[in-house]
């Protein structure tokens, strides 16, 4: 539906949220947001008014607000062009040894300790119930995500981009949770915006019990989807209008995935802890995000969320290798076209939400059914080949000019 002059809001502020995941869950806002950068005309993606990231969503929505395009992050992170990016395990998986020493360290203490309770006491508990205390000596954490943090700190600080918000031309809010409060902190905002991008971000992805927590200025952080899966209440606090939001962290509908091809029957509980605990903790996170969806329309009726997510009954990304380019390239392809059909299915809709806002739903490119991400980069590419083989011609022909002129001038 077209909107009339009338019909637009004044100075619309556009925001966009994105949820955690995992670096899984990172390669799928990439390919999600491919797909919403061509399909919306009247948006650019690195000028929203505001970005609001928590776990793999806060490094997306960091590069984002970075200047670096969604066609850049798909060829730096999926199609492997750049020499240098994040996706290696050694980044992701390094072994928390000083943790893990510290904790070794104090067995002998905790072992006395558990002695000393059972000898002066024999009655009040069993000599292994006494052992219990040696939990204590578990880490808090198998990895640490340093190397996360180093290479972010690292990319940031190149030419045109900044590892500080406040050097930021738009909002930033990265989302994390304290360990000893427990309460949501949002990193960019007054009070926290002097941490930087690279050590917020590293908070932010610090899955309790896989990653050490995040030591900033004295408090710990972990992973801010404790508190909630998607924070887009931070965008319309900060007065944003319309928020676009997307979220990975979708639990897999194992029955609807047997029936629809992508899974075989007992393929979940057959594949191990890692998987059930994933399984387990999506549902959590996605059961809290129903809710808080339900809220905002209470919370600010005046304003618009649009909510991009997989569907439940896809197995395909849920046991994607997110080291493997193979898979990181197909997750990404997945993404982007299920945010293309999703788009096409909810066009009428969509139109009528976006109209107000100046935002145009490119239904020609939705229904090219030929369109993947390579062929959508070669495209935005040609042009620019295009225009530099013209004025690689033009110095060409600039060159022979001059050197005519030299031999008309020397006869």
């Amino acid at each position: 539906m077209a909107a009339n002059k009338t019909d637009l809001k004044e100075k619309p502020r556009i925001g966009l949220a994105l949820g955690g995941g995992g670096p899984l869950g990172g390669i799928y806002e990439i390919g999600a947001l491919r797909a919403l950068d061509e399909a919306l005309d009247g948006i650019d993606f690195n000028d929203l008014n505001v970005y609001v990231g928590v776990n793999a969503g806060s490094f997306v929505a960091a590069n984002l607000a970075n200047q670096m395009t969604t066609a850049q992050l798909c060829r730096i992170f999926v199609k492997n062009e750049a020499e240098v990016h994040p996706f290696h395990p050694e980044v992701f998986y390094r072994p928390a040894f000083r943790e893990i020493g510290r904790r070794l360290m104090a067995v002998p203490g905790l072992l006395a300790n558990a002695v000393g309770r059972f000898v002066s006491n024999p009655y009040d508990q069993s000599f292994l119930e006494a052992l219990t205390i040696l939990a204590q000596a578990a880490p808090s954490g198998l990895f640490d995500n340093e190397g996360l943090h180093d290479y972010l700190e690292r990319a940031f600080s190149m030419l045109g981009r900044t590892n500080d918000f406040r050097q930021l031309r738009r909002s930033l809010y990265i989302i994390a949770a304290d360990v000893e409060s427990t309460e949501a902190v949002c990193f960019g905002a007054p009070g926290y915006d002097h941490v930087p991008i690279s050590r917020a971000i590293q908070a932010s992805t610090a899955s309790p019990g896989l990653y050490v927590p995040v030591d900033v200025d004295g408090r710990f952080y972990v992973d801010g989807t404790l508190r909630k899966g998607l924070h887009a209440s931070v965008a319309f606090e900060d007065g944003a209008d319309l928020v676009l939001a997307v979220n990975p962290q979708v639990p897999i509908d194992a029955s609807a995935a047997v029936r629809a091809g992508s899974m075989k029957p007992g393929a979940l509980t057959n594949s191990g802890m890692p998987n059930v605990l994933a399984q387990t903790f999506r549902t959590m996170v996605y059961s809290r995000m129903q809710s808080g969806i339900a809220q905002y329309a209470r919370d600010y009726p005046d304003k618009d969320i649009l909510l991009f997510e997989p569907t439940r009954d896809d197995a395909k990304l849920f046991f994607s290798n997110v080291f493997s380019f193979q898979s990181r390239r197909m997750v990404c392809e997945h993404a982007y076209q299920m945010t293309r059909r999703d788009l096409l299915a909810r066009a009428d809709m969509l139109e009528s939400t976006l109209a107000p806002y100046g935002i145009r739903l490119r239904r020609d490119r939705l229904e090219d059914d030929q369109r993947t991400i390579s062929t959508s980069l070669y495209g935005e590419m040609l042009p620019l080949y295009v225009a530099k083989g013209r004025a690689k011609r033009a110095r060409v022909r600039s060159g022979l000019d001059n050197v005519t002129d030299i031999l008309q001038k020397a006869l």
